[in-house]
């Protein structure tokens, strides 16, 4: 039994199609094909809008739902990080209902898979038997050296928990950034993930590079903070990105989240590195959880330039007011000094995602043979999205 799907316009996953187009496909979700009106013959849906496959969602922390709201906005990073170490803890219902909640709000606004930051093994109940595809990235973190060795085990067997629980799923170890991780621990990092996806919070404050220049900046009042010792920390004097991505020699893939402070040093730096180590990466985009942390919007221009593959993710609810990757379209769209045509960031929300997290060949544009899903966004306005677009699951 087939279903046949048509609307103003219908985005493939590389081009926007006009309305005389009809995709075809299964009960299940398989893409048939995608054929003129004329040859499509009776019973096609008809709906007003853009039709495009689902969406990836690069970036999230599924595990952190329960913090709605808990976290006051403006806060910068350093400060919002201390608050999330300090109020993350909640009782296992609370958690698990505000997962089902959000995982709920993901699937309904047409996310179909999930690069997903992992800390504990809280999320494998709801994965097991989620209807969205997820890649879980277990994070690594500690600044001293001399824990170096418990804090990666601990991660371990946090990985081989997913990696027995769920073996259909891909899980891989990953640092959670810069200012978190030691020497130690990056060396041990790269050996555990060679030829893997990974994935790192980058530059996502300009305390970041002040503490891998001078060892100066805020960030030095969190380690205070906590009691964590960081005499034995030795800046470079280069920013944070051209002092960790030398780490990674071992032919990663690797996703760089934010990069709100990323220049055009650091993204000649990186290319000549990727392409001397044989890495590849990705630029993923969370706008507005750079809104509401640091009041401050990713260089989308710089990176589109440099022919970044650029990538979206919505991040947390402790640093979000919701998990819908339109939203983060929109913001694109409406904040960004150049005029992002709405074909080139629906591929970074769709096709892109897709071959980030390696899940190009079932996802991500409407190729036949394909299980994408199908995505109705509304209240289009000059093949652009309004204040007004929403965005909802059809198949």
């Amino acid at each position: 039994m087939y279903r046949k799907f048509t609307a103003d316009f219908i985005f493939t996953g590389s081009e926007i199609l006009p309305a005389d187009n009809v995709v075809i496909a299964t009960e299940d979700g398989t893409i048939i094909e995608t054929i003129t009106k004329a040859e499509a013959g009776d019973d096609i849906e008809t709906y007003n809008g853009i039709l495009t496959p689902g969406f990836v969602n690069s970036h999230c922390h599924i595990e952190l739902s329960h913090m709605q709201g808990a976290v006051p906005t403006k806060t910068g990073l350093v400060e919002f990080v201390q608050q999330v170490m300090k109020n993350r803890n909640a009782d296992a219902e609370a958690k698990t209902i505000a997962m089902h909640a959000a995982e709920q709000e993901l699937y309904n606004s047409g996310t179909v898979a999930v690069g997903d930051i992992c800390n504990t093994t809280d999320s494998i109940e709801l994965k097991q038997n989620s209807k969205l595809c997820w890649h879980n990235f277990i994070e690594v973190s500690g600044f001293v050296d001399g824990a170096a060795e418990k804090r990666f085990a601990d991660a371990k067997n946090i990985l081989k928990e997913f990696n027995s629980t769920l073996n259909t799923q891909h899980s891989t170890l990953s640092p959670h950034a810069p200012y978190s991780v030691s020497k130690t621990l990056f060396q041990l990092l790269n050996d555990a993930t060679a030829n893997q996806l990974i994935t790192i919070h980058n530059q996502e404050c300009a305390a970041e590079d002040d503490l891998y220049k001078s060892k100066q900046g805020d960030f030095l009042n969190l380690y205070k903070n906590f009691g964590i010792d960081i005499s034995g920390f030795v800046p470079t004097g280069k920013s944070s990105l051209q002092s960790w991505v030398p780490y990674f020699t071992k032919n990663q893939k690797i996703i760089l989240v934010h990069n709100t402070f990323i220049t055009q040093d650091d993204i000649d730096f990186i290319n000549t590195q990727h392409s001397t180590l044989n890495t590849q990466h990705y630029s993923c985009l969370c706008p507005n959880a750079n809104k509401y942390i640091e009041q401050q919007m990713p260089p989308v221009e710089l990176l589109r330039n440099n022919n970044c593959s650029i990538v979206i993710g919505t991040d947390s609810y402790a640093s979000n007011w919701q998990l819908n990757m339109l939203e983060e379209i929109k913001t694109i769209q409406a904040e960004t000094s150049f005029s992002s045509p709405l074909a080139e960031v629906l591929q970074w929300a769709t096709i892109n995602g897709a071959r980030a997290l390696q899940l190009d060949k079932e996802l991500g544009s409407f190729d036949k043979g394909k299980k994408p899903g199908i995505v109705l966004i509304d209240a289009i306005g000059d093949l652009n999205v309004t204040k007004e677009s929403s965005a909802r699951r059809i198949l």
